[in-house]
């Protein structure tokens, strides 16, 4: 089977992330090698921004979200990818060097554009009447819609941040709650 290919340069935190993105997929990657990414590495960043895109894929915890804020503050037009933690964790250790290549390849086939700034396509009031927010399964629910849509997982306010952020149309979020329910009624 052929890889998919991909044309920007995929910014990972280390070396095992490399690994396992290029067992994935082909396409350039670009190590930030953790919090403390070196001028030159910058430079390199940015020249692949300016010239092919980047897309930001980062590890599912709150190192690789610290990460992912500092690229995005500078690098705002760059693409996000997302993997759910459930598909990078490996006996306790969180990290896209743990997933499979299969939820490899569909996190970057679903990286996302941050929209531009405007008005708000969806409100708390979406959340609740969809069972993100308020409910018990509530957490699961969001874990499952932030999967299906590739954009992570986050709480009640991450996850309405995200959906206006990367501009998730109606009926792909409406999609994405009809196959919650398809599931949770089998």
């Amino acid at each position: 089977m052929e890889k998919l290919k991909i044309k920007e340069a995929i910014v990972v935190e280390g070396r095992d992330d490399t690994i396992a993105v290029k067992r994935a997929v082909d396409g350039l990657t670009i190590e930030t090698h953790g919090f403390g990414i070196r001028r030159e590495t910058w430079q390199v960043i940015e020249k692949a921004y300016n010239e092919q895109g980047i897309i930001i894929f980062t590890d599912p915890d709150f190192s690789g979200e610290e990460i992912r804020r500092k690229l995005t503050a500078q690098f705002p037009d760059a693409k996000q990818a997302f993997l759910a933690r459930t598909d990078a964790t490996k006996k306790g250790d969180i990290g896209i060097e743990n997933a499979e290549p299969e939820a490899i390849t569909e996190a970057l086939k679903k990286a996302h554009c941050t929209a531009a700034e405007g008005e708000d396509l969806f409100t708390e009031a979406d959340l609740f009447e969809a069972g993100l927010v308020g409910r018990a399964d509530s957490r699961d629910r969001r874990e499952a819609i932030g999967k299906i849509l590739g954009i992570g997982y986050g709480n009640g306010k991450a996850l309405l941040n995200k959906l206006n952020k990367f501009s998730i149309s109606r009926e792909s979020f409406a999609e994405a709650v009809d196959k919650i329910e398809d599931k949770q009624d089998k």
